[in-house]
C-alpha cells in the first residue's frame, strides 16, 4: 500500500457513512441477533473457534448480514475476500477461485468469499461455484434479503448452513443509536448532540427494525440541525420526522391507539365501508405497522364476518398474507389494499363463529355424551359384537346423496349451533338444505 492508498482509506473511514463506520468488527460489538449469535448458539462458537463452513445468512435489509461477515472477516484467519453478485461477473469469480487455489497450495490458507445479495446470482453463477465449495477451495458465506429457497441452487444450499436474521427490536435499534451518538471515534460524539426521549421513540419505531435506516436518520439530523444557545445540538421529535420522512402518526404499537386502530379497521370491513377500511389500513401503514399482523387481522376478518356468506373471501386474505410475506413495503400496501376492500364489500355472515362457539360453550358445560354406537369406528373384526357401525346408512347410496339419521349423541340431538343467514351464498346453502331435507329447522 502506497502512501495515496493509505490515505483514500484513511479519508474514508472518516467520510464513509455513519452505518458503515459504526459497523461492529467483533460478535461483542454486535447488537441483536441472539437467537444465532448468543455465546451458547452455534454461530458463535463456530466464529471464536475460526471453524466457519459455507453459510448463509437470510434476512431483511439492516439486520446485519454484512455485519456478521464482516465480524468473521476480522476474527478469522482465513484468507477473506468479498463481491457483489449485482455487479461481479464470471471473471471475477474466477479470479476469486484462482487466488484461492493459490492460497490453498502454496500457504495452505483457507479462503472465505462473501457474496453480497448471492440472489442476484444466476443459475449458471452459482453452478460455477458449486464444485469450489465442494471441495473446500472456498468457503462460502452468502447474505441475502430474498427466500434462500426459493432463490439459491439447491446444490448449494445442501452445503450451507442457513442463518435467518430478524428485524432488530426497538431497544437493539436505541441502543445503536445512542452509541452513535457518544462514539467519539467512529461516531457523532464530537458533535455534542443529544436526542429527546420521544424522538428516540420514534426513530426506533419507525426503522422497522432496519439499524441502517436509523442510524441514517440520527445522522442527517445531526449534520443538519443547529446547536441550541446552549451548544447543544437538540434532536427533537419534530427533527427525527423530518429525518426518517414520516409524519408523526399517533400510533402507540402497544398503547391504546394501536388497538383502537386496528379495531375501526375490522369493524369498518364488518361494517362494509370500504372507504373507512382503507382510511384505517392507511394510517396503520404510514405509522410502520407491520404488513404481517395487518393481514392476519384481515384472515380474522374474512372468516368471523363474512364466513360463508362469501367463501372467497378467505380464500383472498390468505392469498393476501402469503403475498405480503414474499413482497414486503411498499408493494404490499396494495394487496392489503385488495384484500381488505373485498373483504368490506362482501355480504356479511357471523355464522361460522357463533357456531363454534356456541358448540365450545356447550361441550364445557355438559358431559362428553356417547357418540351414537353406528357411528363408531367398525373397521375392526369385533368392532360388530360391541354394535359399532351396525344401522349406519352411508349417504351416497340415497338421492342427493343424503339420508336423515342421527349423527349428535342423545342427550344433544334437539341442540342447534349452526344457522345459516339469507345473505350471499350462504342463502344458496340454505336453499340446498332445504331441497335435500337436512335444514333442521323444518324437522
Amino acid at each position: 500500500m502506497d502512501l495515496f492508498d493509505y490515505m483514500r482509506q484513511e479519508n474514508g473511514k472518516k467520510e464513509s457513512p455513519l452505518a458503515s463506520r459504526m459497523r461492529p468488527t467483533t460478535l461483542d460489538e454486535v447488537v441483536g441477533q441472539q437467537h444465532i449469535i448468543g455465546k451458547d448458539k452455534l454461530l458463535y462458537r463456530a466464529i471464536m473457534a475460526d471453524k466457519i463452513s459455507s453459510i448463509i445468512f437470510y434476512g431483511p435489509p439492516g439486520t446485519g448480514k454484512t455485519t456478521l461477515a464482516k465480524v468473521i472477516a476480522h476474527t478469522t484467519s482465513a484468507e477473506f475476500t468479498s463481491i457483489n453478485a449485482t455487479a461481479a461477473g464470471k471473471k471475477d469469480m474466477e479470479q476469486v477461485v484462482e487466488n484461492a487455489k493459490n492460497m490453498r497450495g502454496m500457504y495452505g490458507k483457507k479462503t472465505i468469499l462473501f457474496i453480497d445479495e448471492i440472489h442476484r446470482f444466476n443459475k449458471g453463477q452459482q453452478d460455477y461455484l458449486l464444485p469450489f465449495v465442494e471441495d473446500g477451495t472456498i468457503i462460502l458465506v452468502g447474505a441475502t434479503t430474498e427466500n434462500p429457497y426459493f432463490e439459491v441452487n439447491g446444490a448449494l444450499l445442501s452445503r450451507s448452513i442457513i442463518f435467518e436474521l430478524k428485524p432488530l427490536s426497538q431497544d437493539d435499534i436505541k441502543k445503536l443509536l445512542l452509541r452513535a451518538l457518544q462514539d467519539q471515534e467512529k461516531g457523532l460524539g464530537s458533535y455534542g448532540a443529544t436526542i429527546d426521549d420521544d424522538a428516540l421513540d420514534f426513530l426506533s419505531d419507525m426503522a422497522n427494525g432496519d439499524a441502517r435506516s436509523a442510524l441514517t436518520a440520527i445522522e442527517l439530523g445531526v449534520l443538519t440541525t443547529e446547536p441550541s444557545t446552549d451548544g447543544k445540538i437538540h434532536i427533537t421529535l419534530s427533527v427525527a420526522s423530518e429525518c426518517i420522512q414520516r409524519r408523526v402518526v399517533k400510533y402507540d404499537k402497544s398503547g391504546d391507539n394501536h388497538y383502537d386502530t386496528i379495531s375501526a379497521f375490522i369493524k369498518s370491513m364488518r361494517g362494509s365501508d370500504p372507504d373507512a377500511a382503507i382510511y384505517y389500513l392507511a394510517r396503520m401503514l404510514q405509522a410502520g405497522e407491520q404488513v404481517a399482523f395487518i393481514a392476519r387481522r384481515i384472515m380474522i376478518c374474512a372468516a368471523e364476518d363474512v364466513s360463508n356468506a362469501d367463501p372467497q373471501a378467505l380464500v383472498v386474505a390468505t392469498a393476501a398474507a402469503q403475498a405480503v410475506e414474499r413482497l414486503g413495503m411498499p408493494e404490499a400496501r396494495i394487496v392489503l389494499s385488495q384484500a381488505a376492500l373485498y373483504v368490506a364489500c362482501a355480504p356479511k355472515s357471523n355464522s361460522a363463529i357463533v357456531a363454534i362457539d356456541d358448540a365450545m360453550d356447550y361441550v364445557k358445560t355438559h358431559p362428553n355424551y356417547r357418540i351414537p354406537a353406528h357411528l363408531m369406528d367398525a373397521h375392526y373384526k369385533s368392532a360388530a359384537k360391541l354394535g359399532h357401525g351396525i344401522g349406519y346408512q352411508y349417504s351416497h347410496d340415497y338421492e342427493n346423496h343424503y339420508v336423515r339419521q342421527q349423527y349428535l349423541p342423545d342427550e344433544a340431538e334437539s341442540e342447534r349451533f349452526f344457522h345459516l343467514s339469507e345473505n350471499g351464498y350462504e342463502k344458496e346453502i340454505k336453499q340446498h338444505m332445504k331441497k335435500i331435507g337436512a335444514d333442521k329447522e323444518e324437522w
